[in-house]
């Protein structure tokens, strides 16, 4: 496993914490069993405060503990200044801060970081789901069904609906998420899905090319023209990344060129959709253009695999999608033995994984995919973080975003042990105690 990639600009600020709540830390007390919360009077913005106590504090710093990639800390403490992990170590050896956290002997880890979802979208697709999982066969319009919806939906409707995830993932200790478009394929309904998502994110990517518009089923190219032309200048001012589906039945390799080769042109940096469904040419794609991540990997050659074990390129792995529609499992084994970086993300969307559980991907992961749960684990942090290009953030070294979770279980290993358990307790991002 490779440690996050540097950052290529200045930390973007993320989706703003809530309002601080006079009452959160009694609340969060409650919610928290054994934890205490004592000297609870200085605002985040300028108070340290020492969480001790920790059974297992995951790090993802090798120079750290046991100096594995998790750089996991036994019997540990971490200091938290500002918005900033300001120390981690031995708690005995802590030093004095304005507030203190007893963690009651709990596990600590950084904040998931979600690097490929969908949110922006209206409606869902519970006829699909249901027939697909009866073995029924079902005609209707799939990822066009969501395109009508989303359309058809007002900006409040869309808004309403994406903080209605960002809250359940945060619950489930997401701290830093990417989200697309994509289910809008219109210059306007495209550019308002980017708009919205940027109110909540700086993490935003532009897929107009998701599918080929219904409205130019007839004339692809067409499509490609308005994707790579007017859309695209409409979408660029809200948008971080590109993406493109690269597949059979959606864009072949030169469109998908023209498309990535486009948004990098307007300082769009490149994200791919890739060997999904079939073998193709997408992971090759994003090797080529320096994409910071081939998202899904799931038919590689050897050849694929080489091409991002000598690149900057993460595969990130979606699992989420796999068990949603019985498809085929990513081999994790298989590039994490070859020396590719590995991502985790949930890929939420109401098609084809409809989940932001990052704690569920991660225990399929380790159950279907061959990751260790060490591996899992540093995947769904570090491993995001890499896929995103961050260096601030899926770590827990001093100078890192102060972004953790607060376990209730002994050992980041309960996170794969106890599937489907809400083991998230406590989530701080930037500083900031918000669950």
């Amino acid at each position: 496993m490779t440690a996050g990639r540097p950052s290529e600009r200045p930390e973007p600020a993320s989706a703003p914490a809530p309002e601080p709540d006079p009452t959160a830390d009694q609340a969060t007390k409650d919610a928290m069993s054994n934890a205490t919360t004592v000297s609870p009077a200085h605002s985040a913005s300028t108070a340290s405060t020492l969480i001790t106590n920790i059974a297992a504090l995951v790090t993802n710093d090798p120079s750290s503990g046991d100096g594995s990639p998790l750089g996991l800390i036994q019997d540990a403490a971490v200091v938290i200044e500002g918005d900033r992990v300001a120390w981690t170590g031995d708690q005995s050896k802590a030093p004095a801060t304005d507030n203190r956290v007893d963690a009651g002997g709990r596990a600590v880890v950084p904040g998931f970081v979600d690097s490929h979802s969908h949110l922006v979208f209206a409606g869902d697709r519970t006829q699909e789901f249901n027939a697909r999982m009866s073995g029924r066969p079902y005609s209707a319009g799939g990822i066009r069904t969501t395109v009508a919806a989303t359309r058809a939906a007002s900006d409040e409707e869309l808004e309403a609906n994406l903080t209605r995830y960002l809250t359940e993932a945060l619950r489930q200790g997401t701290t830093t998420f990417e989200t697309k478009s994509g289910y809008g394929l219109t210059t306007h309904d495209e550019s308002r899905a980017l708009r919205i998502a940027a109110a909540h994110t700086d993490e935003v990517t532009y897929l107009g090319a998701h599918i080929v518009s219904p409205d130019y089923a007839d004339d692809p190219a067409a499509y490609v023209a308005l994707v790579t032309g007017e859309m695209l200048d409409a979408c660029a001012p809200y948008a971080r990344w590109i993406d493109v589906f690269c597949e059979k039945g959606a864009f072949d390799g030169d469109q998908a060129r023209a498309i990535l080769t486009a948004g990098k042109a307007k300082g769009l940096h490149p994200r791919v959709h890739a060997n999904q469904l079939s073998y193709g040419p997408g992971v090759q794609l994003a090797v080529e253009l320096d994409a910071a991540s081939a998202d899904h990997c799931t038919h590689l050659t050897d050849e694929d695999i080489d091409a991002l074990a000598n690149s900057r390129t993460v595969a990130t792995l979606l699992p989420g999608a796999e068990f949603s529609t019985r498809a085929q499992w990513p081999n994790a084994r298989r590039l994490l033995d070859a020396g590719v970086t590995v991502a985790l993300s949930t890929d939420c969307n109401p098609g084809s994984s409809f989940t932001s559980s990052v704690p569920f991907c991660v225990a399929l992961a380790v159950r279907d995919m061959g990751m260790t749960p060490d591996e899992a684990v540093w995947s769904a942090t570090a491993g995001g973080a890499a896929a995103l290009r961050r260096d601030d953030i899926g770590h827990l070294a001093p100078g890192a975003r102060a972004d953790l979770l607060l376990l209730d279980a002994p050992s980041h290993v309960h996170l794969a042990y106890r599937p489907g358990v809400p083991l998230v307790s406590g989530v701080w991002r930037r500083g900031l105690r918000v669950v």
